[in-house]
């Protein structure tokens, strides 16, 4: 039984790679090619095992269906989309009738577990190699950031959790709920570790590896959710003086395929395109959110009332980059076909998420039919800036909030605010992060999703976090509860 467990609950057997990355971090090998006795022996494998951790960030769990299920579509933001019966269920994210069976749960569990479980392969067994000291610790380093994003996904979404930190007892620690308190101290713990051992920055070939500004960031955000506002201002405060990253000018180019890893990103999923080894590059995080009938799905749409919010700030720049219309161009001059009115479920007229889409040029230029090759944005500076803001605004110093506040809305072409609400400070996140996977959970976390989401069925109380997946409560014969309401 404690077998079935342990696979169950973390759904993760170690993934090895055979061969040594040479030319970029994300360049490897076939999984599996070395029995797991064999691994662990090398500074090769060691490099192979981490690679895996970040390697399984753009996996279908991580960032397709789960993802909107979770932290898009039971927002005020964003709607199932495509057609009337295609993926029905996902509307059950939507109106807030999801069940402890429904399979995106599940996948939004696992997914994460198995990241967690690769990054504690490697934190218990880098000792194991002949990996010299200075490097191992930069790897320990990045290992530790990314179990903390993979368990900051899962204590939002589910509040008391397993934490698994160790391979040691990891039976026991992932057959019982921890206290969200203790995920968070683990978290916390994580980044600061990964804060004193990450580079400022990594070579042309190690791009998109986590730096140090990547684990200040995150765990400042982490501090807004533990509303510790001295740290989260202190730590973006160290990001901006860094000089290391600033706002591009145009906020549309930032999304493009020409745009990955630009001057504004923080922390970006890479997803290297191979058209002949689709097991171990590609990401369909963009492709369900094309335009249907052109080159995607049709799915995770925008709202009306998201486009209402940028029509009343008098937002064109962002909502133009951010919801893009059948019938209309898009900032590149493309115009969305695809179905047409009253084809789409929810809306009267389509429309989708600009922020992925993949241009006619880009298409032309890369040979790609979808967006298999498109990074997942995950922290931009700009969302640094707002996280400062709120973190000053919030611990009464709105003279301090004004100017990285307005710096994120002078790129936008909106006026300064000399002195910014808190409230003004969470719109413009709403503005700027639309359909980045945030704005449930910051509803949730500013208190405002039973009011905001009263229309769709939300009930306080319950919906705040998810289902756990009933087949890990069968599994472990109930030592892992249920949250309340399900």
């Amino acid at each position: 039984m404690k077998n079935n467990i342990i696979k169950t609950v973390l759904l993760a057997v170690a993934v090895f790679f055979a061969t040594s990355c040479t030319e970029s971090f994300l360049d490897f090998a076939p999984e599996g090619k070395l029995p797991e006795a064999e691994f662990f022996v090398t500074e090769a494998h060691a490099d192979q095992a981490v690679v895996a951790a970040y390697a399984h960030m753009r996996t279908w769990s991580q960032v397709a269906f789960a993802l909107y299920a979770i932290q898009e579509m039971p927002s005020d933001n964003a709607l199932k989309g495509s057609v009337v019966g295609d993926a029905a269920f996902l509307n059950d994210y939507v109106y807030f009738n999801v069940t402890p069976n429904e399979g995106q749960v599940n996948d939004y569990w696992a997914s994460r577990y198995k990241g967690v479980n690769l990054c504690n392969q490697v934190i218990g067994k880098i000792d194991q190699t002949n990996t010299p000291e200075a490097k191992k610790e930069r790897l320990l380093a990045e290992v530790k950031f990314l179990r903390a994003y993979y368990y900051f996904d899962l204590v939002r979404a589910f509040g008391d959790i397993p934490l698994v930190v160790s391979l040691d007892d990891a039976v026991g620690q992932a057959s019982v709920r921890a206290p969200k308190e203790e995920v968070y101290n683990q978290i916390v713990a994580d980044l600061t570790d990964a804060v004193a051992g990450l580079p400022v920055a990594h070579d042309a070939q190690n791009t998109g590896r986590a730096t140090k500004g990547a684990a200040q960031a995150l765990l400042a955000k982490v501090h807004l959710y533990l509303e510790n506002w001295a740290e989260a201002a202190s730590l973006t405060d160290q990001v901006i003086a860094s000089g290391q990253y600033q706002l591009m000018s145009n906020f549309w180019e930032i999304f493009r395929i020409a745009g990955e890893n630009n001057d504004e990103s923080v922390f970006e999923i890479q997803c290297p395109y191979d058209p002949g080894d689709w097991n171990l590059t590609n990401c369909q995080n963009a492709e369900p959110q094309g335009p249907r009938g052109d080159y995607g799905w049709g799915f995770n749409v925008p709202t009306d009332d998201l486009a209402n919010a940028y029509d009343a700030a008098g937002d064109t720049i962002r909502k133009n980059a951010t919801i893009i219309y059948y019938g209309k161009a898009t900032p590149s001059g493309d115009v969305i076909s695809g179905i047409g009115p009253n084809e789409m479920e929810g809306v009267v007229i389509p429309r989708y998420n600009g922020k992925v889409y993949s241009t006619m040029q880009e298409r032309d230029e890369l040979g790609w039919w979808c967006s298999w090759g498109a990074n997942v944005r995950v922290l931009r500076y700009a969302e640094v800036l707002l996280i400062n803001a709120e973190a000053k605004a919030r611990s009464g110093n709105a003279g301090g909030a004004a100017a990285p506040l307005n710096l994120v809305r002078e790129r936008a072409g909106l006026p300064a605010i000399a002195n910014p609400t808190v409230e003004q400070i969470i719109n413009e996140r709403r503005l700027e992060l639309a359909m980045e996977g945030d704005r449930f959970f910051d509803l949730v976390r500013t208190g405002q999703a039973a009011s905001r989401l009263a229309s769709f069925g939300f009930k306080p109380g319950k919906n705040e976090v998810f289902p756990v997946p009933q087949n890990i409560i069968d599994m472990t014969n109930g030592t892992i509860t249920q949250n309340p309401g399900y």
